[in-house]
């Protein structure tokens, strides 16, 4: 019998592995611009209003009053300036 997970499959050997994002420059370019600025931003899940703090190629970090939230990048919908 076989593991229906392994299947198919060659064993493999973890330093082979490889971590991929996409990245979107005209985004980031975008968001970098509105650093300081009060935003909204619209994602997969719902949307998010306040500072954008900080910007990295593969995720943003809004500052609200409440909490701060760290949006990957690949989840943005779309961005306002408030």
């Amino acid at each position: 019998m076989y593991d229906q997970y392994s299947y198919g499959q060659q064993e493999r050997d973890d330093s082979e592995l490889e971590y991929v994002s996409l990245y979107d420059p005209f985004l980031i370019h975008v968001l970098q611009s509105m650093l300081g600025r009060t935003v909204a931003v619209e994602t997969s899940k719902g949307s998010v209003r306040g500072k954008l703090a900080d910007v990295k190629p593969d995720h943003i970090a809004i500052q609200t009053k409440e909490a701060s939230f760290f949006i990957r990048v690949q989840e943005i919908v779309w961005v306002m300036p408030y």
